[in-house]
């Protein structure tokens, strides 16, 4: 039997759990990222206006590194495999600035530690999602990106809800007896994300075995032919010959994810300010309402977690931009609705709906995708695509400030509801994605050719 074959087998649910345990620690480390970042930013005296700015560094990180990490990855092949070593190395790094995020003294040292924990988090996230697609067949696919998003959805719903666990469970203190104003359980939270993350990444690399390309020798030496500029050239090359299908789904990832991006930057401290009626930053009020955030967005991490279950059978059924486009349509509805809610548990109900946009976007867009990208460039593609993600959220980086300053007067509810237009737009583009794989429709192979 080749190493195709065997690749292509199907996998049972104890192997698909393994290969995306590491999932789990990922997402607990971005989770709380996503969780406390802005509020972190604002305990160090950061006003709204400078919020986006403060964040550009996580998606300039990822549009460099998500399609070289990519790239390499499809050429590499090592003592670990083929992304294995990739898991390990951004897991490390990440672990370290989890440990050293809660602790910045300044604004700029708090920035300069998010650009370095998005950079580590792309290194081990961006080719799990090629894992997938090296070691399933393509009927499992869908399935394979629905337990990557079981393991999104809990890992961030345990990180979400820890400072509220460590404080109302644990009984520490959400108090801060130092200048920098960070929670103590946040901090503690952060430490334990560390663990987590690292302990899970190396879990999948120790259980999940890769095996080695059929054609390893060419690739090998192809490498060692290739100079810098040739690499650089051949990207670019694959980038120029992108899928059709690729540039239309790019579109609809866009408003997808600056509608995502809204609800990352404003919606912790839009909880704080508008619903719980904080004043002022460092007020008791001000912190319940970042911890009640933190179970809100547990909220719609825990219906994503269980909704993923339910996606491969719905798009059997409905098929996957019909699929897609419903899910979408949840989700803006749930972010709009916050307009109405006066009280913070109405929130939850808002939560839902954007939970199941939220599992549907980790999972129908790759699986889509997956079906018209040859494997030999998987990695690349994957990374480019994810990089598509993040353009939309250095757009709103760099213009969400003036926005607040002059059309929402600083109202950070407002910037989430925002959020929810932009995700129902996504919803009515997706209908116009082709999912049909024809000749015309796919990228040059550009086979890695033994050098004579």
């Amino acid at each position: 039997m080749t190493v195709e074959k065997k690749q292509d087998r199907t996998r049972n649910f104890r192997e698909l759990w393994n290969m995306s345990f590491g999932f789990f620690g990922i997402q607990y480390g971005w989770a709380l990222q996503m969780s406390n970042t802005s509020a972190i930013y604002e305990y160090l005296g950061a006003n709204p206006e400078q919020i986006p700015l403060l964040w550009l560094a996580a998606p300039v990180s990822g549009l460099i590194a998500q399609p070289i990490i990519g790239y390499m990855s499809d050429r590499t092949w090592c003592l670990l495999g083929r992304r294995r070593p990739y898991f390990l190395v951004g897991a490390i790094l990440s672990s370290i600035a989890l440990i050293l995020m809660p602790n910045a003294s300044t604004l700029w040292m708090a920035a300069g530690l998010l650009w370095i924990l998005d950079t580590s988090v792309n290194i081990s996230m961006e080719p799990f999602r090629a894992f997938v697609v090296d070691l399933l067949p393509k009927k499992q696919h869908t399935q394979g990106f629905s337990v990557q998003s079981f393991f999104i959805g809990s890992g961030a719903v345990v990180a979400s809800v820890s400072p509220w666990i460590l404080t109302h469970i644990f009984g520490l203190s959400n108090q801060t007896t130092e200048a920098d104003g960070v929670p103590f359980t946040v901090k503690v939270s952060f430490y334990i994300g560390a663990v987590v993350f690292l302990s899970t990444v190396v879990w999948t690399v120790v259980t999940t075995e890769e095996k080695p390309p059929k054609n390893l020798k060419a690739i090998k030496k192809s490498n060692e032919s290739k100079s810098l500029g040739d690499k650089l050239k051949e990207i670019l090359e694959l980038i120029t010959a992108m899928p059709k299908t690729m540039k239309q789904l790019a579109v609809v990832q866009f408003f997808t994810w600056l509608g995502i991006f809204c609800l990352f930057l404003y919606f912790p401290p839009a909880v704080a300010h508008n619903i719980f009626g904080a004043l002022e930053e460092n007020s008791d009020l001000y912190t319940e309402g970042i911890e009640w955030a933190g179970i809100c967005i547990a909220m719609y991490n825990g219906v994503c977690f269980l909704f993923s279950w339910v996606l491969p059978t719905l798009t059997k059924r409905l098929g996957k931009k019909i699929t897609h486009s419903l899910c979408l349509l949840c989700g803006g509805v749930g972010l709009i609705s916050l307009l109405w809610v006066n009280n913070p548990y109405s929130v939850l109900f808002s939560m839902v709906g954007f939970g199941i946009a939220w599992s549907s976007t980790l999972t129908i867009p790759y699986s889509m995708l997956s079906e018209i990208i040859p494997g030999k460039n998987m990695g690349l593609y994957m990374g480019l695509f994810n990089a598509f993600i993040v353009i939309p959220q250095i757009i709103a980086a760099l213009a969400l400030g003036w926005v607040m300053n002059y059309c929402l007067d600083s109202n950070r509810l407002l910037a989430v509801v925002l959020g929810g237009f932009s995700i129902i737009l996504a919803a009515l583009l997706i209908h116009g994605v082709d999912d049909i794989k024809t000749a015309n429709n796919q990228p040059p192979s550009l086979e890695i050719k033994p050098t004579v």
